[in-house]
């Protein structure tokens, strides 16, 4: 499937993560053209980069359709997607559906975890009525399985069969497996 990545962000540290009472942090979201994914650890240069092993919110996704609608309906035309502090904008995909999937974006690896939920913050970062605007479009949470590069611009999305070989160890297969049987001749 054809999708494509309008717009990518790393941010270096948390400005709401942690912070339930707390204010929010004055990190800066930095839009960036290409980002290195690592198996296991994220996304180069953001804040969740290495964060935990096994962290399923190693990068998060986002759609560009309902951004555009989030936009009309509170009337923020020139808003950033930075502000929603999800890393790759994408249009063509129905993330919902990538949930609890392997798939890959430019042939890059990835697992989908679960919604990046709202939350309270959002009302801040967007509009009031934010967070529950978002409730069920707040985008995908997941971990990174291979190694490589994400670019804005147009990519192609696969479904990938799970690997049989633990992620950690052998990374993804890819669409595929072979099966090799070595038999003796009598």
């Amino acid at each position: 499937m054809n999708v494509v990545l309008p717009r990518i962000f790393i941010s270096p540290g948390h400005n709401f993560f942690g912070r339930p009472r707390a204010p929010a942090g004055e990190h800066p979201t930095r839009e960036v053209a290409t980002v290195i994914c690592r198996a296991g650890w994220g996304l180069e240069g953001d804040r969740f980069y290495g964060y935990r092993p096994g962290y399923k919110g190693q990068v998060t996704f986002f759609a560009a359709d309902v951004f555009e609608a989030l936009k009309a309906e509170f009337r923020l035309p020139g808003i950033s997607a930075g502000v929603l502090r999800r890393n790759v904008l994408i249009g063509g995909a129905d993330l919902t559906a990538l949930i609890g999937k392997i798939f890959s974006i430019g042939g890059v690896a990835f697992e989908g975890t679960g919604e990046a939920r709202p939350c309270h913050w959002m009302n801040h970062a967007v509009a009031p009525g934010a967070e529950d605007w978002l409730k069920g479009r707040g985008g995908l949470r997941a971990r990174v399985l291979s190694d490589g590069e994400l670019q804005i611009g147009a990519a192609e999305l696969l479904l990938l069969d799970k690997s049989p070989q633990p992620i950690g160890a052998a990374g993804v297969i890819g669409k595929c497996a072979v099966e090799l049987r070595l038999e003796s001749g009598s």
